[in-house]
Formats: C-alpha cells, structure tokens, sequence
C-alpha cells in the first residue's frame, strides 16, 4: 500500500523502519497519550517481527514522521490510529492532511465506516477528528489505567463516508 498527496506518503511499515518505530514507541514523550509515559521499553527486534500489513509509516519529502495504522474490526468497519511523532512536524496540519489521505483510501477500499479512540485530555486530536467529520460516540470515564495505574479516560469517534470532510 502506497498513498501519495503532494509532499507526504503513507506506505507499508518496512524492517527498515523498525529502528526509528522502536525509538518513538520508546520514548514516553511520543506514547504518554497512550498510556505509555515511559515508552513501551521494546527492541527494533520485536517491532520487526510485530511488522503486519495495517502497521503503515508516515514520510514528509521522504522523511520519516510518523505512523498510522488500520484493522479491520467487522464487516465494513476498520479502526485507526495516527501519531505524528516528530514535534518539528506537529501543529501544522500534517496529521489532519494524512489522516484525509488515510480515511479516503479507507472509503475507496470498501469500509462503510471508521471508528477511533483517543485519550480524553488529547483535546486537539479531537478537534481534528470532529473537522474530518467525526462523531463522537461515547466518553468512557475512568475506563483504563495508564503505565503508572492512573485511571485515564477516552472518547470513541465514528464516521462514515456521507460525513467525511476531506483536506487533501
């Protein structure tokens, strides 16, 4: 899978990509959204032998920036996640752009409907989400713990292809 819009390309996550995966997953500044402020501690070993199809990198003029992921969850349903990890790169729109990219291809390849989550403070990944279309589902309070036992709450997203609002 390779998906192209001008300057940033979303493709298959490679072993030659594992070293700089394995350093943001790593580093707890990248993860804490995820419940990970320490990293998640793994080797470029074990990230090589997690590669599967659906673990995508994310490249700005062939620099590596970020990652997404999708997996097919039901029938026409598929779930997906996005970090753009490289702070030079964040709060310029990058991440709306990518996810466009990612949500058409999605549309184009058969899903009816997408679905994510995001921690409950990470208010800016929601406000993305809503101007991409997104509805939000249902706030889950005190619903997991984070890496330290500190319960964390989570907003759940839904959309579907009539409500997308595209910015490539």
């Amino acid at each position: 899978m390779r998906i192209q819009h001008k300057n940033l390309t979303i493709r298959q996550a490679e072993v030659a990509d594992a070293k700089q995966l394995a350093a943001w997953w790593n580093d707890g500044a990248v993860m804490a959204h995820a419940g990970f402020p320490n990293g998640l501690g793994t080797t470029e070993e074990e990230v090589v032998k997690g590669l599967r199809n659906g673990l995508l990198v994310v490249e700005e003029s062939d620099r590596l920036i970020g990652e997404c992921n999708y997996h097919n969850v039901s029938d026409g349903v598929v779930e997906i996640g996005i970090k753009i990890c490289e702070t030079d790169c964040q709060n310029r729109g990058v991440g709306r752009k990518v996810l466009s990219m990612l949500i058409s291809w999605l549309f184009r390849n058969g899903y009816a409907k997408i679905i994510l989550d995001t921690n409950l403070t990470n208010t800016r990944a929601q406000h993305v989400y809503e101007l991409l279309g997104f509805r939000k589902v249902r706030t889950n309070i005190d619903s997991w713990k984070d890496q330290f036992g500190r319960l964390q709450s989570s907003v759940d997203y839904a959309l579907v292809e009539q409500d997308f609002v595209s910015y490539e």
